[in-house]
């Protein structure tokens, strides 16, 4: 049986492919659902996004306005197994559009899930074999980006859907004992790069090279 985190995952993937006409009232981020202890979320001013931040990993997460959120539903039953910590999307995945519904989705998978497993570049196996399993292919050899004073292992994918094409780029440290996933869903390289800059290490931390 497919450890939990995998099926989240391919329940993303499903929504983030969701089409139809787009609305003109996006629903905005909620932060009703009660948080873990490590987590806040903050309105950030001006530009009146949402801030998700993780203490006790030490990372944030822009959220861009208007998004919402489905974190929640898409939680899992074992948080000590697996656990989703943040969802969005750029619609309610549930109403279909013309364009693909970018998103966002960021879970942690406990490291002992997976014994054979040693670094955060192994942990792309799983998740690039699920994103081959839905319809996507690998745009080129996974490699390591720089985010902040940390490297981390990424793999891009591509799907089309009709006249689309989809894209998908995903991320993952190794920390506090968990495989840490931050998964981008966007309708093209520069969108999912936007993305990708919303996502912060502000704590100091030590290069973390994952080979």
């Amino acid at each position: 049986m497919a450890p939990p985190t995998r099926f989240v995952l391919a329940a993303f993937l499903m929504w983030g492919a969701v089409t139809a006409a787009p609305q003109t009232a996006a629903g905005s981020f909620s932060t009703s659902a009660e948080p873990e202890e490590h987590v806040t979320r903050t309105q950030s001013g001006a530009d009146a996004a949402s801030i998700y931040r993780n203490a006790r990993l030490g990372f944030t997460y822009k959220v861009r306005y208007g998004w919402v959120e489905r974190t929640q539903q898409m939680r899992g039953t074992d948080p000590q197994k697996a656990q989703v910590l943040l969802a969005v999307f750029e619609r309610p995945p549930e109403v279909s559009a013309d364009t693909v519904n970018s998103a966002v989705l960021i879970a942690m998978e406990s490291a002992a899930t997976y014994p054979g497993l040693k670094t955060a570049a192994n942990y792309l196996g799983p998740l690039t074999e699920l994103a081959v399993s839905k319809g996507f292919k690998p745009v080129e050899d996974p490699y390591e980006v720089e985010i902040g004073d940390r490297w981390l292992p990424r793999a891009d994918f591509s799907k089309r859907l009709g006249s689309l094409t989809m894209r998908q780029s995903s991320l993952v440290m190794l920390s506090k004992g968990s495989f840490v996933s931050f998964t981008f869903i966007g309708g093209s390289e520069d969108e999912i790069e936007a993305l990708i800059e919303e996502l912060r290490f502000p704590t100091p931390a030590k290069a973390n090279r994952s080979r």
